[in-house]
């Protein structure tokens, strides 16, 4: 039994320390943040419209068409990299599938940019 309990002391340690190291980052920037907001601070940011409006308030589609975008390339991404690494034991055929799959998504990309939902004016 006590052969049993040592081969589960690394993962007992590995449990604290990511406790430890993560109420650390929660409770830290509580206790070291400096705390003076200004209307700069609370001006708005990112999303294009103020923080403190309406919940319900119209906002311009293009933030979806940005995030979709977004979420399509970091899947290409996310199947570029396994490919990579068969790429020697694949042969002509992953190499072609690959390029299939890439020139739809240049097609996609060349439509998106074609109707404007890179634009911001």
């Amino acid at each position: 039994m006590d052969e049993l309990l040592r081969e589960y002391l690394p993962i007992v340690v590995f449990i604290g320390i990511a406790l430890v190291i993560g109420l650390a980052l929660l409770v830290s920037p509580f206790l070291l943040a400096y705390k003076n907001p200004d209307p700069e601070k609370l001006s708005a940011y990112e999303c294009g419209f103020n923080a403190f409006d309406d919940a319900r308030m119209k906002f311009d589609v293009r933030f979806y068409l940005v995030s979709i975008l977004f979420i399509i390339f970091d899947l290409e991404v996310a199947f570029l990299f396994p490919w990579a690494v068969k790429f020697g034991d694949l042969g002509w055929y992953g190499f072609c599938s690959m390029m299939v799959f890439l020139g739809v998504l240049t097609i996609g990309f060349i439509y998106e940019w074609k109707k404007g939902a890179l634009e911001w004016d």
